[in-house]
C-alpha cells in the first residue's frame, strides 16, 4: 500500500463510517479496485477504524462528558438510564461476536456479488426509513434493543451500521435528533473492544511491515473525514434526508454487481 491508497481508503472509511452507505462494503470494493491483499494491511485497517472512533468522541465530547457525570453519581436519573439503553443496544451484536465471528469474518473475502446485494438491502433500509411516519418518541429499553439487532445484521459487507439503525430507529418512530446521537455513540465500545481483541489475538502480525507515512496518512484522512461526516449526518437524520443516500446506494450496488 502506498500514501495514496492509504488518503483514499482513509477517506472511504472516514465518510462511509457515518454515512449510511456502509464502510465494510467500500472499502471492500476499494481494496478490490487498488489489488489490496487485507492479510497485509491488518494495522492499517485497526488505525483506520480507531481513527473514526476518536472522530465521534470528539463530536460528541460534551454529551460524553455529561453521561460519564450522571453515571457516577451512582443513581438511577437520565444519564445512567442512556448508557444502559446504549448497553441494551449491545447485546445482539455481542452475540454475534462470541458465536457468529467466524462466519462473519468469512464475508469479508471480496465476493463482490455479495457486497452489491447488500447494498441493495441498504438501499431498500434507507427508502423505507425515509418515509417512515414518525411517532416523535424517545429511545426506550425495546427500541434499543431492536436497534441493536439492525447493528448486529450490518456485520454483513454491505449493510451500512448507521444506516439500519437509524432508519431502524425511524421505523419505530424515535425522534430523529436522538437518533443519530444513539446511533453513533451505540458503536464505541464495540469498535474499541473489536480493535482491541485483534490486536491481542493477532501476534502472528506483528512482523507485518507498513510504512509509517502510509500509516499516519490513511489515519489522519479517516480522522478529519470522520469528523467533517459525523457531523454532516446529524443534520441529514434531522432534515429526513435519506432518500439521496438510497439513491446512492442502489447505483453503486448495481455498478458493483455488473462490473466486479
Amino acid at each position: 500500500m502506498n500514501i495514496f491508497e492509504a488518503i483514499v481508503l482513509g477517506l472511504v472509511q472516514g465518510l462511509t463510517e457515518f454515512l449510511p452507505v456502509s464502510s465494510s462494503g467500500h472499502l471492500e470494493i476499494g481494496k478490490a479496485l487498488f489489488e489490496l491483499d487485507k492479510g497485509k494491511n491488518f494495522y492499517f485497517t485497526i488505525a483506520v477504524h480507531g481513527a473514526t472512533v476518536l472522530s465521534t468522541i470528539v463530536v460528541f465530547r460534551k454529551e460524553l462528558a455529561d453521561l460519564i457525570r450522571g453515571v457516577f453519581k451512582f443513581r438511577m436519573n437520565e444519564e445512567t438510564g442512556y448508557v444502559l439503553r446504549i448497553f441494551v443496544s449491545m447485546i445482539p451484536l455481542a452475540f454475534v461476536g462470541f458465536f457468529l465471528k467466524e462466519e462473519v469474518e468469512g464475508l469479508y473475502n471480496g465476493n463482490m456479488l455479495l457486497i452489491g446485494l447488500m447494498l441493495l438491502v441498504t438501499s431498500l433500509l434507507l427508502t423505507i426509513g425515509h418515509f417512515a411516519s414518525g411517532k416523535g418518541r424517545s429511545i426506550s429499553y425495546r427500541d434499543a434493543f431492536i436497534i441493536g439487532l439492525a447493528q448486529a445484521f450490518a456485520a454483513i459487507p454491505g449493510i451500512s451500521r448507521s444506516g439500519a439503525t437509524i432508519a431502524t430507529g425511524m421505523m419505530l418512530g424515535n425522534r430523529k435528533d436522538e437518533l443519530a446521537r444513539f446511533s453513533f455513540l451505540m458503536v464505541l465500545i464495540p469498535i474499541l473492544g473489536a480493535n482491541f481483541l485483534e490486536i491481542v489475538s493477532s501476534t502472528d502480525k506483528m512482523t507485518e511491515s507498513l510504512s509509517p507515512a502510509v500509516l499516519i496518512a490513511g489515519t489522519l484522512t479517516a480522522f478529519i473525514s470522520g469528523y467533517a461526516a459525523c457531523r454532516w449526518m446529524i443534520n441529514i437524520v434531522r432534515k429526513s434526508k435519506m432518500i439521496w443516500f438510497a439513491a446512492y446506494c442502489l447505483v453503486v450496488g448495481l455498478l458493483t454487481i455488473l462490473f466486479l
